[in-house]
């Protein structure tokens, strides 16, 4: 089944454990057709499931706006061993006790890796110092400085314990390593850890509940986009009558009077989103526009 250009949106994949995300783009492009541009907008690990936010299409110019927002994840722990990947699919490198520790004395140590952290991205990661990805390092079993990266965790909420296994409920802002954070605490803990399996059951406003199957998609694409009216629900959005949408297509400011600290806007006419524009106070200047049909 092809579509035409004017397909744009976002799929909402519920990646399985074992392809790579690429593949998923990969199987998207296979399904829409040649002509529909096709991106994902952040990785998660092969050994990793949950939400991938693919977009489709004219979507593929907003995929930094969906790919800076926060996430939201499952993630199992596995205390008193270290990997060199930080995750279960990697060499295991350190062995050693867990201490007995109460719900509350692991809620404490938690406690510590809340808020803003710098946090120090693994060797094995797609980041690029001095012009090469870390892993290609990595794989040479070099180790490469890296400088630590500004992070968010908003909540970190222990759901289960065991004498080895932490099942954590992570919210964090976007680019957090969640791998690293299992790296962390186990140092902090003293016995090291790693990452044993891992969801992502939001990115953004998009959820798991809403998310489809590959197969879901390749039965009818259309009836699983995400339109981009409906993208960026964060940003407020202003309705445009026939004159404003005329100007903003053309690329022309808009005065209009809004009564909001808010600086960017979703414009929207007849249902469909023309543009992302900045507001100075007084006149609507548009970022982006978008074709309609």
């Amino acid at each position: 089944m092809a579509f035409k250009e004017d397909f744009n949106g976002a799929l909402i994949i519920n990646k399985p454990v074992g392809p790579t995300s690429h593949d998923l783009v990969y199987s998207c492009r296979k399904i829409l057709g040649r002509g529909i541009k096709v991106g994902h907008t952040g990785t998660l690990d092969p050994f990793a499931s949950g939400v991938l936010v693919i977009v489709v299409g004219q979507a593929t110019r907003i995929s930094h706006y969906i790919q800076s927002s926060d996430k939201e994840y499952l993630a199992e722990i596995r205390l008193g061993q270290e990997t060199n990947t930080y995750d279960r699919e990697g060499r295991l490198v350190s062995e050693k006790p867990v201490p007995l520790m109460s719900n509350k004395e692991i809620e404490a140590v938690l406690e510590c890796f809340s808020g803003p952290l710098q946090q120090i991205p693994p060797m094995f990661s797609a980041i690029k110092i001095n012009g090469e990805r870390l892993y290609k390092a990595a794989r040479r079993n070099e180790i490469v400085e890296r400088p630590p990266r500004n992070v968010e965790i908003f909540s970190l909420t222990l759901l289960e314990k065991s004498e080895t296994l932490l099942r954590l409920n992570i919210k964090c802002s976007a680019g957090t390593y969640i791998r690293s954070l299992a790296y962390d605490l186990g140092r902090h803990i003293g016995c090291g850890a790693h990452l044993s399996s891992l969801v992502r059951t939001r990115s953004g406003s998009f959820t798991l509940k809403e998310s489809c199957t590959v197969e879901d998609l390749a039965e009818d694409p259309r009836n699983v986009l995400i339109p981009m009216k409906s993208l960026l629900p964060e940003i407020p959005a202003i309705e445009l009558n026939e004159n404003e949408a005329k100007l903003i297509t053309a690329g022309r400011p808009v005065t209009r009077e809004v009564k909001t600290g808010v600086s960017e806007f979703r414009l929207i006419h007849q249902g469909n989103l023309i543009s992302l524009a900045l507001y100075d106070g007084e006149n609507l200047l548009p970022k982006l526009v978008f074709k309609t049909e």
